[in-house]
Order: structure tokens, then sequence, then C-alpha cells
């Protein structure tokens, strides 16, 4: 893993995937969810704020121990229960079924097999259960999705397994979520930011 990865930049994230414009879309998002929450990557707790009170457990998966000691402050503020679940989105722990709900943000663009992960999600899911998602993701704008993938491979390398050009919607698709409503949108920032600022917010759900 490395003193970069393990060290460096969960703290990078945190203080990158926080702030005014994505704290209103994490709030957004949280609306609806309910009951016993799964959250893959949860890293440093930066959506606890934002859960209704109608959610009393978050199932956390966060494979970062400094991610997780990051989110103790934020914990111990919840006035929810928060259980660490496992390290690994691709191989989760909850028993079929189990979830009312699900969230995941900036988390599909970094698991290297995010279709297992979404199955695996699907499965832990009540049927009918919606897994919310605020990610980031190939862009549809031809010159913008070139570059993404052009700046790929140093993304990976410098971004813990971070893909810029990964197709959020076919990967729900792919694992048989049903998309209800998903919103793709550039997060305010210069031009030249936009490999990295397109993103999708919206909800998909578990058959019935």
């Amino acid at each position: 893993m490395g003193v970069w990865s393990e060290h460096a930049l969960p703290r990078l994230v945190d203080r990158a995937c926080a702030g005014p414009d994505l704290d209103e879309r994490r709030a957004a998002l949280a609306a609806g969810l309910h009951g016993r929450v799964l959250e893959i990557g949860f890293g440093s707790g930066l959506s606890l704020p934002h859960y209704p009170a109608a959610v009393h457990t978050v199932c956390a998966v966060e494979p970062s121990d400094l991610a997780w000691r990051l989110s103790e402050r934020r914990r111990a503020a919840a006035s929810l229960t928060v259980e660490r679940s496992g390290l690994d989105g691709q191989r989760l722990t909850e028993a079929d079924a189990s979830c009312d709900a699900a969230l995941s943000t900036f988390t599909l663009c970094t698991i290297p097999d995010p279709v297992r992960a979404l199955l695996e999600v699907r499965r832990v899911l009540r049927p009918g259960g919606r897994l919310h998602v605020l990610e980031h993701g190939a862009a549809p704008d031809p010159r913008v999705a070139r570059w993404q993938r052009r700046l790929d491979p140093v993304q990976r390398r410098v971004a813990g397994g971070c893909h810029l050009s990964r197709d959020i919607p076919a990967l729900l698709e792919a694992a048989g979520l049903e998309i209800e409503d998903l919103t793709g949108a550039y997060l305010p920032g210069p031009t030249v930011s936009r490999p990295w600022t397109f993103g999708y917010v919206g909800t998909a759900r578990a058959p019935a």
C-alpha cells in the first residue's frame, strides 16, 4: 500500500470531498434513507451529518483504518449507530436482504470490480430497497471523455485506484439495479477541471 495511500490519501480525500457544494448534494441524496443503511466507501464519515432521523443504523464499509479514525468525531456526534461492516465492498459481510437502503458516494470509481460490488449491494438490499449514489464518472462530452481516458492511468496511480471514465449508469444496469432517477452534471469550477468534476446523483432500486 505505501505511505501515500495509507497515510496521505485518506486525509486528502477527507478535504477534497468536503465543502458547501458537496454538502448540499449529500444532504439531498440522503433524503429518503431509512432504517438500516449500508454505506460503501464510508471514508471519514462525511455523509453522517446528513442522514435523516429515519435512519437508525449505518453499516459502514471502509478499508482504510486511517479514514475510520478520521471519522471518529463525526461518529461520536451522530445520533445513530455506526457499525464498521467489513473492509471490501466486493465481499460484503451483511446477510441477504438485511438492509433497507444503501449509499455510495465517490466509491465506485475506486473499487477494482464495481459490478461485483453492486451485485453485493443488490444482494444485501431488501427487495425494492434503493441505492442512493453520488459518483463521478464518464462525461457525455466527447472531448472531456477523451481527456478522462488519457488521464486515467495517472489518476489510478496517484488517487488510490480511482478511475475518471467509469460509466456509472451502465454499471448500475449491469448489476441488475433499476435506475429510478439519475442526473448527470458538472460540479462548479473552471472548464479545465471537467475531467474530474462530472458526476451522477440519484437512486437505483433492487428488484422487488
